[in-house]
């Protein structure tokens, strides 16, 4: 097998060894972690940001991705099985989008202090109201939920694991290792945004405890929204199966950039805006609570 060889974009053509083939999803795995996907690094955005600091942001895109992978391992031995049509069934990626959306949602409500629903992911009841209360920490495991559900959307790559790469091994005892190799590939590039985004928060010009409620109230509030983002795409969803067809070709041969779909969408007009929104009232508010400077 040479590098020569490989062919991201269309890796049916090449011929595939079971070399090539796992050599494959691990770059495409890379690529994967670092391009816009719903499902992966703004997620773990928030995680890491959460974290205020780069140790810790390279602990939530671990985390992350370890049951990512986990789950696109699974995934991929049961594709060896000739399940791809219910993997990557329309409905099926809209009941992804409502789970996932569920778990931002209860995420960022627990940090945030709100209600009683965030009490499903903590074990011990939160007797006060959210009012004049800083946000809580989320708990560590948190991010290996999310990373197992989140594996379960369906894109570009996945199809590609599922319709090409998995078929390619010889036996069922080899097909989970195109999934294993392209979590690990994505772990990689997570783990790395995780400590750029948790270095990133660290870097801002506030004292510690202004720092803390920024990363906590930022990423509360991007989850929280986030989620009802995913959650209302959901249901139009599996309303409306049709909209999974929405593509509009960009020109760009990256897979997750070539067509903006409804990934995409979640991601630029729901996840960036809320993001920035909740940043910028997460700094104000630190501002006026603990007298913080830039």
């Amino acid at each position: 097998m040479a590098i020569g060889d490989l062919n991201l974009w269309d890796p049916g053509l090449a011929g595939l060894s079971i070399g090539l083939a796992l050599a494959t999803a691990f770059f495409l795995g890379m690529v994967h972690g670092v391009t816009p996907d719903e499902h992966t690094w703004p997620i773990t955005f928030n995680y890491a940001i959460g974290s205020y600091s780069i140790r810790g942001g390279l602990r939530a895109g671990l985390l992350f991705s370890l049951t990512f992978t986990a789950q696109r391992a699974i995934a991929s031995e049961l594709a060896y099985f000739a399940m791809t049509s219910f993997l990557v069934g329309a409905r099926w990626s809209f009941a992804v989008y409502l789970l996932v959306g569920i778990v931002m949602a209860g995420s960022g409500l627990f940090i945030l202090r709100k209600g009683r629903i965030p009490h499903i992911f903590h074990s011990h009841a939160l007797e006060r109201e959210a009012a004049g209360q800083e946000p809580a920490a989320l708990p560590t495991y948190m991010p290996l939920v999310h990373g197992f559900l989140a594996g379960w959307g369906t894109g570009a790559f996945a199809i590609i694991v599922y319709t090409v790469l998995a078929p390619a091994m010889p036996s069922a005892y080899f097909g989970f290792l195109p999934g294993l190799l392209f979590g690990l590939g994505t772990t990689l590039t997570q783990m790395l945004l995780g400590a750029l985004f948790g270095g990133w928060m660290a870097r801002r010009k506030l004292d510690e405890r202004a720092r803390v409620y920024v990363a906590r109230k930022m990423a509360g509030r991007t989850l929280t929204g986030g989620g009802m983002g995913f959650v209302f795409v959901g249901i139009l969803g599996l309303a409306d199966p049709r909209l999974a067809s929405l593509s509009i070709a960009t020109g760009l041969h990256v897979h997750n950039l070539a067509h903006v779909g409804m990934g995409l969408i979640l991601v630029v007009f729901v996840l960036v805006p809320v993001a920035g929104y909740a940043f910028w009232k997460s700094v104000h508010e630190a501002r006026s609570l603990f007298s913080a400077t830039r």
